[in-house]
């Protein structure tokens, strides 16, 4: 979804800035990342923001990076794509659930389209994936739904398990 003015005036879509600011309220430290295009206009609000960017070089690597961040006392949350979630499968089971992390994921939902008609198979499989997986989720399109997130944090605190925070929107800057 991209920026679109509505009959009042106002701007509807999902700023980069309102983002990062709802993710920094819940106080994280780190977000271990795999920088791509879909983020570009977050990294520097996250940096601006005093959060360390921990950019990695595969998605696979995102969750066990997060869980020594965890055990040294850290808040981590990770950003990653969907089809990067699918490599990061055993690392879910393994560390996210079998250690009991209580970690958020932001997950760009590649692919998906608010219609059910999705041709891309990263989009196909999200949310089936994340079922298999136990994972609770919620999906954000636009800075109406940015309180969203601190319900993610939330969750993941109360069951010290991973969720995850599906970005159904491309980020815009404003």
């Amino acid at each position: 979804m991209a920026l679109e003015e509505t009959a009042q005036g106002t701007i509807e879509g999902l700023t980069a800035r309102s983002m990062v600011e709802h993710i920094a309220a819940q106080g994280v430290t780190h977000m271990v990342t795999l920088p791509d295009s879909e983020t570009n206009f977050m990294y520097d609000n996250m940096t601006e923001s005093g959060m360390e960017v921990i950019p990695i070089s595969r998605e696979g690597e995102a969750i066990a990076i997060a869980a020594g961040l965890w055990i040294a006392n850290q808040k981590p949350a990770i950003m990653i794509q969907n089809s990067g979630l699918f490599e990061s499968g055993d690392a879910l089971r393994g560390l996210g659930i079998g250690i009991d992390l209580p970690l958020v994921m932001f997950i760009g939902y590649r692919g998906y389209t608010r219609h059910g008609d999705t041709p891309d198979s990263a989009a196909q499989f999200l949310e089936p994936f994340l079922h298999t997986w136990g994972t609770p989720y919620w999906i954000i399109e636009t800075d109406a739904e940015l309180d969203r997130i601190g319900l993610a944090f939330k969750k993941a605190e109360e069951t010290s398990k991973p969720v995850a925070v599906l970005i159904g929107a491309e980020y815009v800057s404003v």
